[in-house]
């Protein structure tokens, strides 16, 4: 696994529509309008935010956790226009061992339904293996979250089975969990 592409520098990815790259302290605003949505987090292991202060803060914990390298946090913006955030979506769990990450995303409520997830998620999965050079990229997902489901499937991912009262999420409980994946041999572009 080449880490350095990761957390060398930020990387910033991009199609022809989206591109992924940092989100700033000035971007608290859309931030806030993601995370003071209860309905965003309704199948997320993520408490929402309902004060903006909490959110400027975890801003800086995107920093923090991307230092650590332990987890990357792109902010999904419009290309060729980049001045607002549409969601957000993350690598972590990075396991140098066996070359295997773990990815999540989530939409402001305004952009879903757009597909603005599904090429997100394939602009990362371009990434993480041409670059990184990943074997397994994962996803969990709650059983009754249908539409994250779809997203993974466009994208080439197989549901490998659920592991049943296996993980605690914060506001959730322990709950149950899909796991899907895609191995670089099961990558086509």
């Amino acid at each position: 696994m080449n880490i350095e592409a990761v957390f060398g520098q930020f990387p910033n990815l991009k199609s022809d529509n989206f591109l992924l790259k940092k989100i700033e302290d000035h971007h608290v605003d859309e931030v806030f309008e993601i995370y003071n949505n209860d309905k965003v987090f309704e199948y997320c292991g993520i408490i929402p935010k309902h004060n903006k202060a909490t959110v400027k803060n975890m801003i800086g914990h995107f920093d923090r956790d991307y230092n650590k390298r332990s987890r990357v946090k792109w902010g999904i913006f419009a290309n060729p226009e980049p001045d607002r955030v549409l969601g957000i979506i993350e690598a972590v769990d990075f396991n140098q061992k066996v070359n295997t990450v773990t990815v999540g995303y989530f939409l402001s409520e305004s952009n879903w339904g757009k597909g603005i997830a599904t090429e997100a998620l394939e602009i990362l999965i371009d990434f993480l293996f041409t670059e990184v050079h990943v074997n397994r990229i994962q996803a969990e997902v709650m059983p009754l979250n249908e539409t994250s489901k779809k997203v993974l499937l466009k994208n080439g991912f197989i549901k490998e089975g659920t592991l049943r009262q296996a993980t605690l999420w914060a506001g959730k409980g322990v709950i149950d969990i899909e796991i899907y994946s895609i191995l670089k041999e099961d990558y086509v572009k």
